[in-house]
């Protein structure tokens, strides 16, 4: 924590854990050999979707990883602002340098940005007081209660954005005087999946959360949808069933295809992560 501010500005880097990463990296790195298999594999009906199954779970656990680990190091890092000096006087005009690094930090963020208690904020998108207030979204009463945010879906009031809010109270004397906050774009971090999990072409991941509102998907469009949207009315107790459970296997017919999917669900987010992929 800074606290002389007269000689210091406090470092905003997105901070990660050591082991989570190499364990999410070692994950990635054993998706694409193993996966680049899956073709010939299908000329062994008997025995490919086991193999498809095994290698799934691979992509999966990397899948996930690499989502949890990109937002508690975001959350992590706006807790460590939120203890500085600056945040703490409420005070947009002392606290926004600090934002501004973090902000171009951040290759997933539509906004940085800081409120206050009555829902008004600044935020880096708008380079000040925005005319937009927070105090109706779902996620404000748990900010304002003193704990922090991670996974709520919402499309930006600044940017307009899909995105995910990521975001911790600032607390003086045991009261929270502001708040720090970031909206990720969801796009860009199924961007993010694309570029580092590099599927095949016949997998493919897509996550929601408990509403089975879609909050990443190798297919972008699909994104801030519902089963139902996408497929027939089918896929509604389909899903609702999945969503339901911790872990499992499910198969379903998409626009005549049958497709068959592994999930598991994320308890630092409250998401189901699912790998699909066209069964015979």
């Amino acid at each position: 924590m800074i606290t002389d501010t007269s000689k210091r500005t406090l470092p905003i880097k997105i901070a990660t854990s050591g082991n989570t990463l190499s364990r999410v990296m070692a994950l990635i790195a054993l998706v694409s050999p193993m996966l680049a298999t899956l073709p010939a594999r299908a000329e062994a009906p008997a025995t490919s979707t086991k193999m498809a199954t095994v290698d799934a779970q691979v992509a999966l656990n990397a899948y996930q990883g690499l989502v949890e680990e990109h937002l508690s190091g975001v959350l992590h890092s706006i807790k460590v602002a939120a203890e500085s000096s600056e945040a703490k006087s409420a005070d947009w005009a002392r606290t926004r340098p600090m934002l501004d690094r973090l902000d171009k930090d951040l290759e997933t963020d539509a906004s940085v940005w800081y409120a206050m208690p009555d829902g008004k904020y600044y935020s880096t998108n708008a380079e000040g007081l925005t005319e937009q207030n927070l105090v109706d979204r779902s996620y404000f009463p748990q900010l304002m209660a003193g704990k922090d945010v991670e996974g709520d879906l919402v499309v930006s009031k600044s940017t307009g954005h899909r995105s995910v809010i990521v975001a911790t109270p600032v607390v003086v004397d045991g009261k929270v005087v502001a708040a720090i906050g970031v909206s990720l774009r969801l796009r860009l971090l199924s961007q993010l999946v694309e570029k580092n999990t590099q599927l095949p072409a016949n997998m493919y991941f897509y996550s929601m959360n408990s509403d089975a509102l879609i909050s990443s998907h190798r297919n972008i469009d699909r994104m801030f949808k519902h089963p139902t949207d996408i497929g027939d009315e089918s896929l509604g107790p389909i899903f609702t069933s999945a969503l339901a459970k911790e872990k499992g296997q499910l198969g379903y017919n998409l626009h005549g295809k049958n497709i068959s999917a592994i999930f598991q669900k994320s308890k630092s987010l409250g998401w189901h992560f699912f790998i699909a992929w066209q069964s015979e």
